[in-house]
C-alpha cells in the first residue's frame, strides 16, 4: 500500500512518540509492578540509557545512504518488537536487564534516522518539519495520559499492553510504501583523530559540563516521579495527566522560542534553565499538593526546553564539521551518560530519600551557574 510521503513521516512520528510517552514516564511503575526493588529499578533504567547511548552513536551513522533509511527504519522497528515480545516472557532482573539493553538499543536510533529521513524529502519536495514533528508531541501527551488511565482502572499490566501495541503500530505503519523514496549518496564521513575530539572536549567544556548537570538533573524525574507520585496517593491517570501537562507546556516554548528569545544569548538561556531546575526541584521536594505539581510541570519548559534551546543554539553557531562533532559529544554526554549516571543514583537515593532526593537533583543543577560558557551565542 502507498501513503503520501508526508503521512508516512508524520505516522512514524505519532506510533514512536505515542510508545515513548507509555515508557518514559511509566516503565519503572511496570518494573515496580513485577516486584523490584528502587535500586534495581535505577541500574536497568540507567543500564536502558546506556543502551540508548549507543544505539544512536553506534547504529545510526551505519546508515551511510539516505536511499537505505526506510529499510533500516522497518529493520530497527521490528527488532524494537522483538525486546518488546521479550518482555512478556520473563520477569527476573537478568533478563530484564538484557531485554532493557536490547530494546533501548534499536529503539532509540529511530529518532536520529525518521529525522535524517525528514531531512532528506526536504530537499527532494516541500515538507513542513515543524507541522510534521508536531505530532510527535501530540503522540506523547496522548500516549501518557491514556496510559495514566488504564493503569488506573486496570492494574500496571496495560503499560506493556500498550507498548506492545505502540511498537506493533509502529512497525505496520512503517511497512507502508511512501510515494517518494528518499534518494541520495554514499556520505564519506571525515576522519577526526583523538586530537581532534580532545581540541573540543576542551574548548567546550563549560558548556558541556554546564548542560550535562542541567540535563542529568531530571533523572529522579524521569525515572521515580510516577512511583512517588502514586506513593503520595495520585492515581495514574492523575501522573499521565501531569506529564502531558510537562510535554504541552515544552510544544508552546518551542513554537514561541524564536519570538521570545530571539534576543537572548545561550549564556542568559543557561541561567534561565539553571535558576528554573534549582526551584522546580526544591518545589518538588517539598510538596506533593496538586496545585504546587501543576507548577512544577509547568516548570518543565525552563529547566528542559530552555535549555534545550540554549544547546542547539551554542552548537549551531559552530561551523561545518564542528556542528557534527559537538552536537554528536553533546548527545552522547549530556543527553545519554550524564542522564544515565543519575538515574543509577537516583535509584540509590531514592531507596532511603523518597522525594528528599529532588534536593540533590536541586544542588546538582547549582554549579550550572557558575560554569556557564564565557562565550555567548547568538541565534
Amino acid at each position: 500500500m502507498v501513503v503520501q510521503s508526508t503521512l508516512w513521516l508524520a505516522l512514524s512520528y505519532f506510533t514512536y512518540f505515542f510508545s515513548y510517552g507509555i515508557f518514559l514516564p511509566f516503565w519503572s511503575l511496570w518494573l515496580e509492578g513485577v516486584g523490584l526493588s528502587p535500586e534495581t529499578i535505577g541500574i536497568l533504567l540507567a543500564a536502558g540509557l546506556i543502551a540508548r547511548f549507543l544505539g544512536s552513536l553506534l547504529l545510526a551513522p551505519r546508515v551511510t545512504n539516505p536511499c537505505w533509511l526506510v529499510s533500516a527504519l522497518r529493520l530497527l522497528a521490528l527488532l524494537s518488537l522483538v525486546f518488546m515480545v521479550a518482555f512478556w516472557l520473563g520477569q527476573t532482573s537478568a533478563w530484564l536487564l538484557m531485554v532493557m539493553v536490547g530494546f533501548n538499543l534499536f529503539f532509540s536510533p529511530l529518532v536520529p534516522l525518521t529525522d535524517a529521513l525528514a531531512g532528506t524529502w526536504q530537499r527532494q519536495f516541500p515538507l513542513d518539519y515543524g507541522r510534521v514533528r508536531l505530532w510527535g508531541s501530540l503522540a506523547f501527551v496522548i500516549g501518557s495520559a491514556i496510559t495514566g488511565k488504564l493503569v488506573s482502572e486496570f492494574s500496571y499490566q496495560a503499560i506493556l499492553v500498550l507498548m506492545s501495541i505502540g511498537i506493533a503500530s509502529m512497525l505496520i505503519g512503517m511497512m507502508l510504501r511512501p510515494s517518494i523514496m528518499p534518494e541520495g549518496k554514499i556520505a564519506h564521513q571525515e576522519t577526526m583523530g583523538w586530537a581532534s575530539w580532545k581540541r573540543l572536549i576542551i574548548g567546550d567544556w563549560r558548556f558541556l559540563a554546564c548542560a550535562t548537570l542541567l540535563q542529568g538533573a531530571h533523572a529522579a524525574y524521569y525515572g521515580f516521579s510516577a512511583i512517588y507520585w502514586q506513593s503520595e496517593g495520585y492515581s495514574a491517570s492523575v501522573v499521565g495527566y501531569l506529564w502531558s501537562l510537562s510535554v504541552v507546556a515544552e510544544i508552546i516554548i518551542f513554537a514561541l522560542s524564536h519570538r521570545i528569545f530571539r534576543r537572548w544569548t545561550t549564556r542568559d538561556l543557561l541561567l534561565l534553565s539553571g535558576i528554573t531546575g534549582i526551584l522546580r526541584w526544591g518545589l518538588m521536594a517539598s510538596s506533593t499538593e496538586l496545585s504546587w505539581l501543576i507548577v512544577t510541570q509547568i516548570m518543565h519548559c525552563g529547566s528542559f526546553t530552555v535549555c534545550h534551546l540554549a544547546a542547539m543554539r551554542y552548537i549551531s553557531a559552530r561551523h561545518g564539521h564542528e556542528v557534527i562533532r559537538l552536537q554528536s559529544v553533546y548527545s552522547a554526554v549530556a543527553m545519554g551518560g550524564g542522564i544515565a549516571i543519575m538515574t543509577l543514583l537516583s535509584g540509590y537515593l531514592y531507596q532511603h530519600m523518597q522525594g528528599q532526593m529532588f534536593w540533590i537533583m536541586a544542588l546538582i543543577a547549582l554549579p550550572a551557574l557558575f560554569i556557564r560558557p564565557k562565550v555567548s551565542a547568538r541565534s
